[in-house]
This record gives structure tokens, sequence and C-alpha cells, in this order.
């Protein structure tokens, strides 16, 4: 793992709402993360289908459009997620007032 992608974890760490990150491989596997086995392995299956899903539907709506990131919010949480070609970061946090 390049020294890029440790120091966004640090910088994604360091926030105060933030409850966890997470670094997937290309097949939604993960390679480092902040929370617990069981945890990471729910958010990567979930977050792999759904960013598939919305690169698939950016890329038909405009072919020479890409997803650059995807920002959800619930009640409890808010998850940001930024695909790449090698990786997929997925940063936890507590929504802001």
């Amino acid at each position: 793992m390049s020294a890029e992608i440790e120091e966004l974890l640090k910088r994604y760490q360091s926030y105060p709402n933030v409850v966890g990150t997470i670094i997937l491989d290309p097949f939604a596997i993960p390679i480092k993360t902040t929370m617990d086995y069981t945890l990471t392995v729910h958010y990567a299956a979930l977050v792999s289908t759904l960013t598939f899903k919305a690169a698939k539907m950016v890329s038909s709506l405009d072919s020479s459009n890409e997803l650059l990131n995807l920002r959800l919010r619930t009640l409890n949480h808010e998850v940001i997620i930024v695909p790449s070609e090698s990786y997929i970061i997925i940063v936890i946090q507590k929504p802001g007032t």
C-alpha cells in the first residue's frame, strides 16, 4: 500500500466524527480497516455492489463521465465512498449538525 493511502487514512481518522475507515482492493477484499472484522466484511460486500451499480448508472447516462465519489447519509451514519481502479476507500462517520 502506498504512503499516499496511509497518509489519507491518518487524515480521515483525525477528523472528530469519523467512526472508521476501510480500504478495499478491486475485488472488494478488505486490505486495511480500523473497524472490527465482521462489520468490515459487511460494509465491503454492500459497498462494492452499490459502487459497481452507481458507476454503471453514471456511465450509462454519459459514457464520457465516471463516478468519483458517493456519499450516503442516514440518521446514524454518513458513508463516503471513493472508488478508483486499484482500491475503494470507505469512510464512516457520524453525521454533522
